[in-house]
């Protein structure tokens, strides 16, 4: 999650700046947008399976031991009630719970992915990889974990071209996780990168001047009010105090939870997403839905 003041419109379509420099590398992830955007009418249309599937993959897991836990998503409350609830499980060590979390993950279609550590890119530490499906929520400690968490199965889940990994801003995980551990995160689904295709879009090609933090885009998007978004703050406000804070052990149920929100919320995000995305795809069809059945009889013609 990075400051909205940090501009980054131009990143997006650079097509239109002729001053920006290290052409090559804008091009490639002009290329890759367009991919994005060419394939949301196929990701539509796998959604609805891609849920039932999930869903079955789900399964009541056997009673093994779990770490803290605090309620999960599937009923996520957009509109005020309760303070938000979740269900996390905290994967601290190789054991069973390690084991069953990978099997679990890798029969997922869609998860959504967070990381937290210091100052996270290739010059930086990575402490906490979160995961999410759509019934459980695993926090993996990689600062205790180290690169072995990888190298037993979560590089083999980014890497899955198969598996497409909800995440927000994913440039700078991606380059963590290239240069420190030697993984190519693979079909990413970025809400940061949809939510400037679908201003594009409502705006006749126009790019917003900055790109959105997770919490404008839960506003914007899920219309989730602020105040239910203060984990949001405080883990800024956290951050500004203490740079290293996610390396602290043991680490207090607040951050866990901070942790295990901020990967839960981005499942339904996309899926908000796409609906605004194909808003004008389901006008267009609604159109031809009636071109022929309120119009005149004549131009259709008979079976005589």
């Amino acid at each position: 999650i990075i400051d909205s003041s940090f501009l980054g419109g131009r990143f997006f379509f650079p097509f239109g700046y002729f001053t920006v420099e290290l052409l090559d590398e804008v091009e490639q992830g002009s290329v890759r947008e367009k991919a994005s955007s060419v394939s949301l009418n196929a990701e539509r249309t796998r959604m609805e399976k891609m849920k039932v599937e999930d869903l079955n993959a789900c399964e009541p897991a056997s009673p093994a031991p779990e770490a803290p836990t605090t309620s999960l998503l599937n009923d996520l409350k957009y509109s005020p009630s309760e303070e938000e609830e979740v269900t996390y499980t905290v994967i601290n060590q190789f054991q069973q719970k390690f084991g069953a979390a990978i099997l679990h993950i890798k029969k997922q279609n869609v998860l959504s992915v967070a990381a937290e550590g210091a100052n996270v890119c290739r010059h930086g530490k990575l402490c906490w990889l979160q995961v999410a499906t759509n019934c459980r929520v695993y926090l993996f400690d990689i600062f205790l974990l180290g690169s072995r968490a990888f190298n037993n199965g979560l590089q083999m889940i980014l890497e899955d071209k198969r598996i497409l990994k909800v995440i927000h801003d994913c440039r700078w995980l991606s380059d963590c996780l290239s240069h420190q551990y030697g993984i190519l995160l693979n079909n990413v689904f970025d809400t940061q990168v949809a939510d400037v295709l679908q201003f594009s879009m409502e705006t006749g090609g126009y790019l917003p001047n900055c790109i959105t933090t997770l919490q404008e885009t839960l506003i914007k998007h899920l219309k989730v009010a602020p105040k239910y978004l203060s984990f949001l703050e405080k883990r800024q406000k956290l951050i500004q105090e203490n740079p290293e804070v996610w390396f602290i052990r043991p680490v207090s149920p607040s951050l866990l939870k901070i942790l295990a929100l901020e990967a839960t919320y981005l499942l339904p995000l996309r899926l908000a997403l796409l609906d605004e995305m194909m808003s004008d795809l389901t006008t267009l069809v609604d159109g031809y839905l009636n071109m022929y059945r309120e119009g005149s009889a004549d131009r259709l013609g008979g079976t005589e």
